[in-house]
């Protein structure tokens, strides 16, 4: 069909997707579906071969990495602080009887959302979702309360790979994706390191050429976020950069301005309407909104939500979640004598 599928594994849900001409409709759905609600389980010890050897690419990515070691410890003993492609061992363990039985019970038409942008009738989605999935099985079984919010800890990791760079994440617990702060994060994070205009990528970056890359960014979950700073540094340049993150995250609160704030809302609200020219976009946008109960807002009223973020609000969020004392640091580097230098004390990073 010259169509693209693929799919996709998120802390908190699975993802099988598709692009293809209008004209396919019918037989991509039914080839979606049949992947969804009738997999063979075939080929087990091969595609167990393919998920090892995407481990080893990924613990060759120091850069994504760096994530994960991140979660694990701001979140500790929380589940989202596991590693979702999950470990060597944990995957030679894995059996046909399991994957099925997890596959029933979780891969049933009352837990899948269809989600569809593009040149389509909605009348048309719904028959095609009752013809392919109807009622393939017992309702899921029901989420477990949710889990208490992990406490901020002030810790530091370290894991020595024969690396060019130190890749460093510094971050701490934020609020829960329902949180109707959310809008107000996502101008703060944006102002701090969300673009090539923030605080950070003009502090670090153009203005003193340390890094390559640096950025903030925002994770929100149904239980409890994440709130990080990125980089990659040289041996001689990390102490300055660590130190220059720090103070940004220190001074962010008491000198947030008004003309700061409206233009960060400005280019949030830019991102937000070029996004919607991608018919992608639009249907994860919907997808993970019906998945996660939350409101689906038209363009109008996302825009207004970003309109009515203020600096106090700002303000009040950065003394909440962004305070350095209370940030986690983790690094990936050649040694550990740089790092030790820009944090109290440290804890080798033991992945098994």
């Amino acid at each position: 069909m010259g169509g693209e599928l693929n799919a996709a594994t998120a802390k908190e849900y699975t993802l099988v997707h598709a692009r293809f001409l209008d004209a396919h409709l019918d037989e991509a759905f039914a080839v979606i579906a049949d992947m969804v609600v009738r997999p063979l389980m075939a080929d087990l010890d091969a595609e167990r071969e393919v998920v090892l050897e995407e481990v080893a690419l990924y613990e060759d990515s120091p850069s994504e990495l760096i994530h994960d070691y991140l979660a694990e410890t701001v979140f500790w003993e929380h589940p989202l602080g596991r590693q979702i492609i999950g470990t060597a061992a944990s995957l030679k363990g894995l059996d046909e009887p399991a994957l099925s039985a997890y596959h029933r019970q979780h891969y049933v038409s009352p837990a899948i959302v269809v989600a569809a942008a593009g040149n389509l009738r909605h009348e048309r989605i719904v028959e095609l979702a009752q013809r392919h999935f109807g009622q393939n099985g017992a309702a899921a079984t029901a989420p477990e309360p949710p889990l208490r919010r992990p406490r901020a800890r002030h810790d530091a990791y370290f894991m020595r790979k024969d690396t060019e760079q130190f890749h460093v994440c510094l971050g701490a617990p934020a609020m829960s994706r329902d949180d109707p702060r959310r809008f107000a994060l996502s101008v703060l994070d944006t102002a701090l390191g969300g673009s090539s205009s923030s605080r950070l990528f003009q502090e670090i970056r153009e203005k003193r050429g340390l890094v390559y890359s640096v950025y903030s960014y925002t994770s929100l979950y149904a239980d409890t976020g994440l709130v990080a700073i990125s980089f990659g540094s040289r041996p001689e340049g990390l102490a300055e950069v660590m130190e220059l993150c720090t103070t940004e995250l220190r001074r962010l609160a008491e000198t947030l301005t008004d003309e700061e704030v409206e233009r960060t809302k400005e280019q949030i609200k830019g991102q937000i309407v070029l996004s919607m020219e991608s018919p992608s976009a639009r249907m994860n946008r919907l997808g993970r909104g019906i998945l996660m109960d939350l409101e689906i807002r038209t363009l109008d009223g996302m825009l207004a939500q970003v309109d009515a973020v203020d600096r106090e609000a700002m303000v009040a969020l950065a003394q909440e979640f962004y305070d350095v004392e209370m940030w986690s640091a983790v690094c990936i580097g050649p040694t550990a004598e740089p790092f030790q230098a820009t944090v109290g004390g440290y804890k080798w990073w033991d992945p098994e």
